[in-house]
């Protein structure tokens, strides 16, 4: 008895070394991948960040390098051409990429809704999209102009000749000084940039693509369709976007936080302008209005709402394919 005691005793401590070896032999390799943004850091991609920091990107056995955004650059095109493995961009931008014969598809539809408006001053005459024409009228390209591009197509503004286009830098400047007579913003982030420059709400006309009929969906996650292909991949896209969605629903939860975390990444920010820009992203994503559709699942009448919007008003010249989007990966990240 004693002997056979003795035995169990020795086994039992061979296992207790021997196991926490085994496992880490069987540990999950950790993946590196790049996210590039659609524009500067800021609350618009608090998520990311939030997922970052708070871990849940490690969890997932990732390293996740972001990529700020800007004015000229097409995440479409960094995502095609591997310079990331994933980007973030409006879904009319994916669908003319596309429209082109590039490979990217959309894997999730964080935004449920469009902030993009063009706003100008009560005083320059402008009250609606007919008074654009003959114009100076700023927008962002890139990808950034479908929806203005399709309000004036409504309202038969030619592009090139009814009125003058100009590039908008990351600033408002342009409208600020009067150097344009129209600019665009978001409700995030350039229509207060405005009002905080001493401008009355009530000395401005917003034009709200949402009420013209000409507004399509924003910020989504997209993959190249090839690199998808690899099974491996397609689980790498789904633990990042399992890990992303959670930190999207922190930033939710916590704002206050959630911003903090953004502020020690970029600590140049102002925190009063980023909280604010949480608050009206977070109501981009999950409402008012209320949207039907889980986070980051694609409704597919929203779909087809912005693919028909975006052929109607020439910004795709045939119709949108369904592999524009998949809901695999969005399956995948709901697994655990």
């Amino acid at each position: 008895m004693p002997g056979r005691w003795s035995t169990r005793v020795t086994m039992a401590v061979l296992l207790a070394l021997v196991a926490p070896m085994a496992g880490q032999g069987h540990a999950q390799a950790v993946d590196a991948v790049r996210l590039q943004l659609k524009w500067l850091t800021q609350a618009q991609f608090a998520g990311y960040y939030a997922a970052r920091a708070k871990g849940f990107y490690a969890a997932e056995n990732l390293t996740v390098t972001i990529q700020p955004g800007g004015p000229s650059i097409v995440p479409e095109q960094v995502v095609a051409t591997g310079g990331a493995q994933f980007g973030i961009d409006w879904l009319p931008s994916l669908l003319a990429v596309r429209d082109r014969g590039i490979g990217v598809v959309n894997i999730a539809q964080v935004f449920a809704h469009s902030g993009m408006r063009e706003i100008a001053f009560k005083s320059s005459g402008i009250r609606g999209p007919a008074d654009l024409r003959g114009r100076k009228v700023a927008v962002w390209f890139a990808g950034n102009e479908f929806e203005l591009l399709a309000t004036l197509e409504k309202y038969g503004i030619d592009r090139r000749r009814d009125l003058t286009l100009v590039p908008q830098p990351s600033d408002m400047g342009l409208l600020l000084e009067r150097k344009v007579d129209a600019a665009a913003a978001t409700t995030y982030n350039e229509y207060y940039t405005v009002v905080d420059a001493g401008v009355k709400p009530e000395d401005l006309v917003v034009i709200d693509f949402n009420q013209e009929g000409t507004a399509m969906l924003q910020d989504g996650l997209f993959a190249a369709s090839e690199w998808l292909r690899d099974s491996k991949n397609k689980q790498i896209a789904a633990r990042f976007l399992r890990a992303s969605l959670k930190g999207w629903e922190f930033c939710r939860r916590t704002p206050g936080e959630c911003v903090d975390l953004l502020l020690q990444e970029t600590p140049a920010l102002n925190r009063a302008h980023q909280t604010r820009m949480l608050a009206e992203v977070n109501k981009l994503i999950w409402g008012p209005p209320a949207t039907r559709t889980p986070l980051g699942k694609m409704d597919p009448d929203a779909f087809k709402r912005t693919a028909d919007i975006a052929l109607k008003f020439g910004v795709i010249t045939k119709p949108a394919d369904a592999g524009a989007y998949t809901d695999e990966v969005w399956e995948l990240a709901q697994r655990r």
